[in-house]
């Protein structure tokens, strides 16, 4: 509900997965990632932000393996708020959207998800 330090989806270790079901089916064209700046960090650094991540759209919630609709680096050194747009593209929307952390900045205990949001066009 807010970005204050530690008002996260913390999940343990560097790699982790959230699968989010949207209002509608959607044609993806972009992903944010927001994460709190570094000035807010009570420790001076933002080591638990995620770091190499991928984003898939799912037919089901059971699916496996989605279409990849990108892979992404978020920046430590960046805007808190950075913007991700579709890297493959494809014709089919979805409701169903998988964000995949494969590592985060360096810390070894949990990785901080503060907010992920899935922008489109709405399918007809």
């Amino acid at each position: 509900p807010d970005m204050y330090p530690g008002n996260c989806w913390a999940f343990k270790g560097s790699q982790g997965y959230l699968v989010v079901r949207l209002s509608m089916k959607i044609y993806p064209t972009a992903f944010t990632v927001e994460h709190i700046p570094k000035t807010l960090s009570p420790t001076g650094s933002i080591t638990s932000a995620p770091r190499n991540f991928s984003v898939y759209g799912l037919d089901d919630e059971y699916q496996e393996d989605g279409k990849l609709l990108g892979q992404y680096v978020y920046d430590q050194g960046g805007e808190p708020l950075q913007m991700f747009p579709v890297m493959e593209k494809n014709e089919n929307a979805f409701q169903i959207v998988e964000l995949r952390i494969f590592s985060n900045w360096g810390h070894a205990e949990y990785t901080c998800l503060y907010r992920f949001r899935v922008h489109g066009k709405p399918a007809k």
